[in-house]
């Protein structure tokens, strides 16, 4: 398992809901959360494997600015 961690431009639970459907259909995600009180409001991704790929188009996907940090 990695944990990954994202620099996103959410800044609500109304963003956190709309990220949820798709982030909670990825099979390789175990646990994933916000941190809306950090500046940089980190998204950190929970993998059980090394493949990262699809988080970032996915959030994209969703209409979100996301970097790897």
């Amino acid at each position: 398992m990695i944990t990954v961690k994202y620099k996103t431009n959410l800044h609500c639970n109304s963003c956190i809901k709309t990220i949820t459907p798709a982030l909670n259909k990825m099979d390789n995600v175990d646990f994933w959360k916000v941190d809306l009180n950090h500046q940089n409001k980190i998204l950190e991704v929970n993998l059980d494997d090394d493949n990262k790929t699809d988080i970032i188009p996915t959030i994209e996907g969703l209409g979100f600015k996301i970097e790897e940090l």
